[in-house]
């Protein structure tokens, strides 16, 4: 067990912000890269990589490093990560990146239904005004009139799912385990759930991709070890808004290589997920100062 670091805003905020960032920039690495490899050699390609980049860390630290209670928990993080990135890529090499970025990041509004699903906490009726808001957003991206709606926007949102569940778990992860250790275990476990579908969709990877595959593997690795580190200074409250900067981030890169446009439509969605994303992080976040002084369970967390 390890002693939670100081709540630090501001430094949580920054980790926040540059996560949005490269995972922006990975965003565009991958719809480019997507182009000459399937999609599950590269999801394995990023986890090896990452696994590698976490050699150094496993020899200083040897077996003591990796000593954990939480196997399961790591388990749990580690299907709900890889399960994330890989809808959310499947979602970028099919539809345009800003409706791909903004269906991840419904996870917020998914997540009370987690916790009430898992932890059978009662929600506040209040609570469930913005998280509708939400969801007319996200039907809003997905067309209902048919009109470019495909199985792809529902796959994106397949990733805002996941990453609620990634989202819990790491927060529990980060009470009592050190970073390194998350991440070890995250990469490890995910490289291994990636293999069977990249060695059933294998095909030649072209000299063109090497270099794309590297550093998608390089800003995964930097953008968890920073997402990680945001959640250990501070709540979800206060990351999980910020984390919407990188739909503007990702919108851009769509703008400028593949001149995607958002229709009226889905800038109305984005907005309305936007802000009933922030609206159900407010009223999570005024929960948790009442309940401030008030004992919990180790592993439960607050809504």
């Amino acid at each position: 067990m390890i002693s939670s670091p100081t709540q630090n805003i501001g430094l949580g905020a920054f980790y926040a912000l540059a996560t949005a960032l490269i995972m922006s920039v990975a965003a565009a690495l991958i719809k480019y890269t997507a182009m000459l490899v399937s999609i599950e050699i590269i999801v394995a390609a990023q986890y090896v990589i990452c696994a590698v980049f976490m050699l150094p860390w496993l020899l200083r630290k040897g077996i003591q490093g990796v000593k954990t209670e939480k196997l399961s928990l790591h388990i749990i993080r580690a299907l709900c990560g890889w399960a994330c990135f890989y809808t959310y890529y499947l979602a970028i090499a099919h539809i345009p990146l800003v409706d791909a970025a903004l269906l991840r990041n419904a996870a917020p509004l998914c997540v009370p239904f987690l916790i009430l699903l898992v932890y059978r906490i009662h929600i506040a009726w209040i609570r469930w005004i913005p998280i509708a808001i939400g969801f007319i957003g996200i039907g809003l991206i997905l067309k209902p009139d048919g009109n470019a709606l495909s199985v792809w926007h529902l796959i994106g949102f397949g990733s805002a799912i996941t990453l609620a569940g990634s989202i819990l778990s790491t927060r529990m992860l980060t009470r009592s385990e050190p970073t390194n250790r998350v991440l070890f275990y995250y990469f490890g476990l995910s490289a291994i759930a990636s293999t069977p579908l990249a060695i059933l969709n294998w095909q030649p990877i072209p000299v063109a991709a090497l270099l794309p595959m590297l550093l998608i593997g390089l800003s995964i690795w930097l953008t968890m070890w920073l997402y990680t580190q945001a959640y250990l200074y501070a709540k979800a409250s206060v990351i999980s808004p910020i984390s919407y900067c990188g739909v503007v981030f990702t919108g851009f890169w769509g703008w400028y290589f593949w001149d995607h446009i958002p229709d009226w439509l889905s800038l109305a969605g984005v907005i309305l997920v936007v802000s009933g994303g922030m609206g159900s992080l407010l009223l999570g976040s005024q929960a948790e100062k009442r309940e401030a002084g008030l004992s919990k369970a180790p592993d439960k967390p607050s809504v």
